[in-house]
């Protein structure tokens, strides 16, 4: 497959790391089947108010595209829908920013119906403020046009004016398919909170091996792996059994990146609000990535936009297998979804921060109170099962809120 040859552009103020962000900037290229060539920065204070760049620099980006053949420019932040325009006429070529970078690659994963949903509305809401200076540019996202759907200018009404009414609709009419995705994924939440079986999410940066360490740690294929940015994109729930024999439900969530734009957060909003919603709270980063602080900083302000402070966290670095682990923190739990190394470990801290939801039991129920038994399996665990003559033994986990009722039936010896 020929991939699309991209130059890369840059306006450094000083508010961030101009090359790291560029190294995320070609990453998420690579994920769009692009191919980057090239990339221009320029270090000035105030932006050209029309083309961002100045005039020189604009020279510049444009004979080093001409030079290799680059089909497309992508500039490292958003852009207006005139300054896009007027980057593409200055450059000869077509130009995009990041956060149309990004909607591609949303548009292109998307898998199931909410995934769709969630990506084109985000989609909708960029285009709104940017119709009147991008014309055609937004052809390319597969937008329709605010003639479509047989709609009718009215009298005196611009097709500026029409593009905004279509476009209204189109959110309005996403938002409701989206409320009733949300009802069904909170009855899905509520039905779980009312079985009692805890949920962990697994939150973090994209591309740190989240959807691996879930296959890891289940024993299991079914997530999709990719070594690339937005893997997933849509939350997989799979089982996992802890030591202690309690079952949690693991959560795999899509990935964080940094200078995310605010309407995507919102558009994938109830995708990462299985976060706000779970016991523990299983932030990942990169082992091998020297940025993986950065990683987290970006992972801790997206949860304390959800309101996930209170919620029991824990920090693991992932791909320990390709990093120096005697320069990490102590503190910090160590894995390699590849090896194996420190799932064990992992498991063991998730039983640590919920024993104050479970607690060891021993009881010997009646033939006639073997209900309870029930109860112990499907919000608890069972290690032992033995029958005797005057009722049946069992040994496990039950949770808190559970324990009154086994309390005629404890054993002591």
């Amino acid at each position: 497959m020929t991939l699309t040859k991209v130059i890369l552009l840059a306006l450094d103020q000083g508010r961030f790391d101009p090359q790291r962000s560029l190294e995320e900037l070609e990453a998420l290229a690579q994920a769009a089947q692009m191919e980057p060539v090239a990339s221009v920065t320029q270090k000035r204070s105030v932006p050209e108010a029309g083309t961002v760049l100045g005039e020189g620099k604009l020279a510049e980006a444009r004979l080093v595209a001409q030079n290799l053949e680059a089909e497309m420019a992508i500039f490292d932040g958003e852009l207006t829908g005139s300054q896009m325009r007027n980057l593409s006429e200055a450059l000869g070529i077509e130009t995009i920013d990041r956060t149309m970078l990004i909607l591609e690659i949303f548009q292109a994963r998307a898998i199931t119906n909410e995934g769709k949903l969630q990506t084109q509305l985000a989609l909708e809401r960029y285009r709104l403020p940017r119709l009147q200076g991008l014309g055609q540019i937004m052809t390319r996202q597969g937008g329709g046009g605010g003639g479509a759907a047989g709609a009718r200018r009215g009298s005196g009404e611009t097709q500026l004016e029409l593009d905004r009414r279509y476009v209204h609709s189109r959110i309005e009419a996403l938002e409701k398919k989206l409320e009733d995705v949300v009802r069904r994924r909170g009855e899905t939440r509520r039905a779980r909170q009312k079985s009692g079986v805890p949920v962990v999410a697994l939150v973090g940066y994209t591309n740190v091996g989240k959807s691996s360490l879930m296959n890891a740690l289940c024993g299991s294929q079914e997530v999709m792996e990719a070594d690339m940015l937005f893997a997933t994109l849509d939350p997989t729930a799979r089982k996992l059994e802890l030591p202690s024999g309690l079952t949690v439900v693991l959560i795999d969530t899509v990935g964080f990146v940094s200078r995310l734009p605010h309407h995507l957060v919102e558009a994938f909003k109830s995708t990462l609000e299985e976060a706000a919603y779970s016991d523990v709270i299983v932030k990942v980063a990169d082992a091998s990535d020297p940025q993986r602080l950065e990683q987290l900083a970006v992972t801790d302000q997206v949860l304390e936009e959800l309101g996930c402070s209170d919620i029991p966290q824990l920090v693991v670095y992932n791909k320990c297998d390709a990093a120096n682990a005697l320069s990490m923190d102590p503190q910090v739990l160590l894995t390699s979804a590849k090896t194996g190394a420190g799932l064990e470990a992992l498991k063991e801290a998730l039983d640590q921060a919920l024993s104050s939801r479970i607690r060891p039991i021993r009881i010997l129920l009646p033939y006639d109170k073997l209900a309870l038994a029930d109860i112990l399996r499907s919000r608890g665990s069972v290690a032992v099962e033995e029958y005797r003559a005057d009722g049946v033994y069992y040994e496990g986990m039950a949770k808190l809120e559970d324990l009154y009722q086994f309390e005629p039936y404890l054993w002591e010896e």
